[in-house]
């Protein structure tokens, strides 16, 4: 599961060959969550609400490399990093 990025002790990763709808995975200590790419909703899970505020903050400002990185997993191809939320 390539890491795509870390800030505030929140992990952001997606799975090789992930299921659809496209979606990006979030961890903040023992809590995940799955966020849908196309419209930032939840697919699945839930976190403390600072936590998924940050989330929410990164993936509205990173959407579509966050989109390229599920095509590139399609692909087969390795992700790019994406910068964190400073």
């Amino acid at each position: 599961m390539p890491r795509i990025s870390s800030f505030y002790g929140i992990v952001i990763w997606m799975y090789w060959n992930d299921h659809n709808p496209p979606h990006f995975h979030a961890t903040y200590g023992d809590f995940e969550i799955l966020i849908r790419i196309t419209d930032l909703s939840i697919y699945s899970g839930s976190l403390p609400s600072r936590a998924f505020g940050l989330i929410m903050e990164w993936a509205s400002l990173h959407q579509n490399e966050l989109m390229e990185n599920w095509v590139l997993l399609k692909e087969e191809r390795s992700v790019k990093k994406i910068e964190p939320l400073k």
